[in-house]
């Protein structure tokens, strides 16, 4: 999915980090963001925020639904980044400029490698669409990599008394998802049911989003932080939640629309590319004209790095 934002900003892109949870743990309050124009469809962006911008490599978090909605994602670009598709409810068909025409259904995963540059759509009837779109940021050695797709129908099941978690990317107590990570992180969906405790790695860092259900301490429209140095996450209550982090991720990026680079020049090369329909191929069966750029900001954009 695309920011499509008409006037993305680098540094105000969320809200600052609420009062502490638990131990140890802020919420990050979700702000509400209109994608798509006058009818555009409502989601809720947890990731980046004014305070903290990054948990792992995970650099973006939009949840939406369930609403009755039609998804019409124009033509866009990627770059340095991966998008992790994944649905709730409803379906969703991918395009990208590699060719793939491939529909995701809930329980699969659409990963899609942006690297040094690819171009997408999405779009879905009219039906009730309840998901989250996330981007994970390429460390500097893999961020020029070549553009690659990869769907999963079927994923790995790390199952506990009152829990059974859907190991979407990474890994979670000893269970692997078969979708290529660049980073050491973890992503999966838990359905919890009762009092329940999860393996977590100590040296990442987390993020628990409520998806649906009645969970202690999660909010709808909010996600939990929680820093390194946890090795299990106790949840009760029942219904799904969103589980990700990774290590602390070290290197500064610079993330604008729908680019991750490093520099404010580099942002606008990406830019300048795509208006030209230069670098990022072409998207071929849908019907209608690619997204145009917003225009930069009159001030240089600036590398940040995982909190502000």
């Amino acid at each position: 999915m695309s920011n499509l934002e008409l006037d993305p900003r680098e540094i105000r892109c969320g809200a600052d980090a609420g009062p502490e949870v638990g131990a140890g743990g802020e919420v990050l309050m979700g702000r509400e963001v209109p994608l798509g124009g006058p009818r555009a469809m409502l989601v809720s962006r947890t990731l980046p925020g004014v305070h903290r911008r990054m948990i792992g490599a995970w650099c973006f978090v939009d949840a939406y639904g369930p609403q009755r909605a039609t998804m019409r994602v124009p033509p866009h670009p990627h770059t340095g980044l991966q998008t992790v598709s994944w649905l709730v409810e409803g379906e969703v068909l991918h395009r990208d400029s590699l060719g793939t025409l491939q529909e995701i259904r809930p329980g699969q995963l659409n990963l899609m490698t942006a690297g040094r540059g690819i171009s997408h759509s999405e779009e879905s009837p009219e039906t009730v669409l309840h998901g989250v779109q996330l981007w994970v940021a390429l460390p500097g050695e893999h961020r020029h990599t070549g553009p690659a797709f990869e769907h999963h129908p079927a994923l790995p099941v790390l199952s506990g008394p009152g829990f059974e978690a859907t190991v979407v990317m990474g890994s979670l107590g000893g269970v692997a998802s078969p979708a290529t990570a660049f980073s050491p992180l973890v992503g999966a969906q838990i359905a919890v049911d009762g009092t329940c405790e999860v393996p977590l790695s100590p040296g990442f860092e987390h993020g628990v989003l409520l998806l649906d259900g009645a969970i202690e301490q999660l909010e709808a429209g909010a996600m939990v932080y929680l820093p390194p140095g946890r090795s299990a996450l106790r949840l009760s209550g029942r219904g799904r939640v969103l589980l990700i982090g990774g290590e602390p991720f070290g290197e500064e990026i610079v993330m604008w629309w729908n680019f991750v680079g490093r520099t404010h020049d580099e942002i606008a090369a990406f830019r300048k590319d795509w208006m030209e329909g230069e670098g990022f191929g072409a998207v071929e069966g849908f019907d209608g004209a690619p997204l145009p750029a917003p225009v930069l900001p009159a001030i240089r954009l600036k590398p940040r790095g995982r909190v502000r």
